[in-house]
């Protein structure tokens, strides 16, 4: 039986369940916005250990900081932190190939056409230096290609600077996010969660804690990891699964001894039946073989990875199970799930760090003044669905655009796509053009590396790219190629700008 909301109490303490970096992220965001408004607790194990893969993020983390407060340098100090240009995929497309996701632009718009519009003419006319590329004209590839890295908010000629993410140690990151949100009076309760109650409407209570101890709450934030301890446990708010898409469903993770150059750049290398993961760190590099059951045993997998580490292996393998997919429901009655409890999303585009602040920030958008608000419920569970799903494609496009020949690349190449993803594939091969709907995370220019980077090529280019005239084109294009190339030789090398900057003690 429903109440109504004016029966409804109103929410004075926040109970989040869980710790690891979606917790104490939940905690230090919750902490800053509300300040001493509402109480906030966050019951956590130590016996439990986190899962810890997402070790690279992507420039929306800016975002965490500025609102945290949080100084750059002594963050990535703290955090043995590097800094990420793109993400490099070798192998994707075809074998010993590779290509960049850079972050930022490419090059610039002229008129009313995009820059790629004014490249393809270019090329379809034979009008590029040999061996010119798209990524010639992109800032972060061409600095992620010379190991160098410095803040830049422009550069000359060029709307535009050198956009930027961290790669950093996750067990760091929730140690160094816990102390801010405590600082902030956030209180920690160590303790394994018993049961989960619910009162006579279904709405969560309390918790009940080993030692009998009782955590009352008005709205639970549920970040204990693939359990779910809550939103599923408790509240049955079902998965959907999507390995007929995204077969993979193990991971062995395992760090080794750093090795020179330091890349500002993660890398993905794929393998038989999946993909290794590469994070450089200021004092290890983290790998991860990412791969799927049905086509890899977990030995086969571990022997993998340890073949293709730049250095000595610094613990054994860990394994990981997962399933791809997402909550039904996000938010379910007085409980919202963030990070590993509200779905899995490979980390191939270093998205999970991504999903707990888009989450967060869509909560506190949408946070109910009482504990029963159905109508908002709703509507963040819309725009999570919109968001994942919209995820899912880009990671489907990365396997189903696949020049290799194993078995398990093969039927990622004849699956049968969603029709979303059919249709923005459709879109660009026919017309070059890129559909970005509504506020979708990854922008025009992110699809645009993944398709040209694994060969899928329009069969026309924007009819607007034909008001300027052969010779202006190719002035045009030389001139942001020359301004990219020699803003980035005046740069300093990644390393020496960490060493400058933001050293690590233990690096």
């Amino acid at each position: 039986m429903e109440f109504s909301v004016t029966e409804s109490p109103a929410i004075k303490k926040i109970v989040i369940v869980g710790g690891g970096t979606a917790g104490w992220m939940a905690a230090a965001t919750c902490a800053r916005v509300f300040g001493e408004r509402l109480d906030i607790t966050l019951v956590e194990s130590e016996e439990i250990g986190i899962v810890g893969v997402g070790e690279a993020t992507i420039p929306q983390i800016h975002l965490l900081t500025q609102l945290l407060g949080i100084d750059e340098d002594d963050f990535l100090r703290r955090i043995n932190g590097t800094f990420k240009l793109a993400i490099e995929f070798v192998g994707w497309g075809k074998p010993g190939e590779s290509y960049l996701h850079a972050f930022g632009p490419i090059g610039r718009g002229l008129g009313m056409a995009e820059f790629q519009h004014y490249w393809w003419r270019a090329q379809a006319a034979g009008r590029l230096p040999a061996g010119d590329h798209l990524w010639n004209y992109s800032p972060a590839a061409v600095a992620a290609r010379a190991n160098r890295f410095a803040r830049l908010d422009r550069i000359e000629g060029l709307p535009h600077g050198l956009a930027h993410a961290f790669h950093f140690d996750a067990a760091l990151v929730s140690r160094y996010l816990r102390s801010h949100a405590e600082k902030r009076g956030v209180r920690r309760i160590e303790g394994r969660i018993q049961n989960v109650l619910q009162d006579e409407h279904g709405f969560i209570s309390a918790l009940q804690l080993d030692g009998e101890r009782r955590i009352e709450g008005d709205f639970f934030i549920d970040c204990s990891g693939f359990r779910g301890l809550v939103i599923e446990g408790a509240l049955h708010a079902g998965y959907e699964d999507w390995t007929h898409w995204l077969p993979c469903d193990r991971a062995m993770a395992v760090p080794c001894e750093s090795a020179s150059p330091l890349l500002p750049y993660t890398r993905a290398s794929a393998r038989a039946a999946g993909w290794q993961w590469r994070i450089p760190l200021q004092h290890r590099i983290g790998n991860g073989h990412v791969y799927s059951s049905a086509w890899m045993s977990d030995d086969e997998a571990t022997v993998l990875l340890l073949a293709n580490l730049d250095g000595k292996p610094l613990a054994d393998p860990r394994p990981l199970r997962f399933t791809t997919g997402r909550r039904r429901k996000f938010w379910d009655k007085n409980c919202v799930a963030l990070g590993l409890a509200s779905g899995f999303m490979e980390p191939l585009e270093s998205t999970s760090i991504h999903l707990v602040q888009s989450g967060l920030s869509r909560l506190l958008t949408l946070f109910p003044p009482q504990r029963h608000c159905s109508a908002l419920a709703d509507e963040y569970n819309r725009q999570c669905i919109f968001e994942f799903e919209r995820i899912r494609d880009f990671l489907i496009l990365h396997y189903h655009l696949n020049g290799r020949d194993e078995p398990f690349w093969q039927d990622r190449r004849n699956m049968r796509i969603p029709d979303s993803l059919a249709a923005k594939m459709e879109l660009f091969r026919e017309e070059g053009r890129i559909h970005r709907e509504a506020d979708e995370l990854f922008t025009e220019v992110a699809w645009l590396q993944v398709m040209t980077g694994q060969g899928l090529r329009p069969r026309r280019h924007h009819p607007l790219a034909h008001l300027a005239s052969d010779a202006q084109v190719e002035e045009f294009l030389q001139l942001v190629r020359d301004r990219v190339g020699k803003t980035v030789a005046m740069l300093p090398d990644h390393a020496e700008f960490i060493a400058r900057h933001c050293r690590a003690e233990a690096a």
